[in-house]
């Protein structure tokens, strides 16, 4: 179903060519076959994550609190059976970010260029790199940070024992906070490509960026280390300076097809 909808599909849009536009209700029969598409490898992906649930939890999302000595607790009846639930769920998204990308530009294809239509795949693979850099990223720099942070921080007279689902909330929404910040590449050509954007505009604020920039870095950095500072702004800089190459390439491209 998935191949011949996707043949059918494609055989429409090349018919169109540069100028052709799709219906209303084609547009809606589209969406709905990119959304069951994506709902199909979520589940595809949290059946595979619940297999290994039992791994990615003892071996990947408690090692940070192994790492900084922390205690964890269960504190809640069946807590763990539903914190197994999430875990699959979340590691299914994240597992089938690639899907979910590729339903996103395919349902966008037809109001793309019939030469641009081409690049889909690389977008793709550039998107989910993109995200799982930045799940890296938090996971060996700034969780090791915060959680230091919180382990020591207070009178030596409380003990901080954590509860099991505060933590993994915290872990978690760290995590896909920085998969989302290091976006920042794909939306600046998104947003060019709709002439929302522009390099020009992006370079012209470069200064007030980096000072909203540092002030993030503050805020999600604990304490008032200025190393632990520098670790998360400067690849928020950088990744800020790589908008500005992607979106002049975007609109580059843009120009000449114009």
């Amino acid at each position: 179903m998935d191949k011949k909808y996707t043949r059918e599909l494609t055989a429409k849009q090349e018919e169109e060519g540069e100028g052709g536009e799709m219906t209303f209700l084609e547009h809606l029969e589209d969406l709905r076959w990119r959304i069951i598409f994506s709902v199909l490898g979520l589940v595809v992906g949290s059946v595979i994550c619940w297999i290994f649930v039992d791994q990615l939890i003892n071996i990947i999302l408690l090692k940070p609190a192994r790492d900084n000595g922390i205690t964890l607790q269960n504190l809640k009846p069946f807590g763990q059976l539903f914190l197994f639930v999430q875990i699959a769920i979340m590691g299914g998204v994240i597992l089938s970010l690639p899907n979910l990308f590729y339903q996103f530009w395919k349902f966008i294809a037809p109001a793309l260029r019939k030469s641009e239509r081409k690049y889909i795949s690389l977008i793709v693979i550039f998107s989910s790199l993109c995200f799982i850099a930045g799940i890296l990223f938090a996971y060996y720099a700034m969780l090791p940070l915060v959680l230091s942070f919180a382990a020591q921080f207070g009178s030596e007279q409380i003990v901080n024992e954590f509860a099991i689902d505060e933590y993994l909330s915290i872990i978690i929404s760290i995590m896909l906070a920085a998969g989302v910040i290091f976006e920042l590449p794909m939306v600046s050509f998104f947003l060019t490509k709709l002439g929302i954007l522009s390099p020009i505009y992006m370079r012209k604020y470069r200064k007030h960026s980096i000072v909203i920039i540092l002030v993030v870095a503050a805020f999600l950095t604990p304490g008032t280390d200025p190393v632990s500072q520098i670790v998360l702004a400067v690849p928020l800089v950088l990744l800020y300076e790589i908008s500005i190459f992607i979106s002049k390439l975007s609109q580059r491209k843009k120009e000449n097809f114009d």
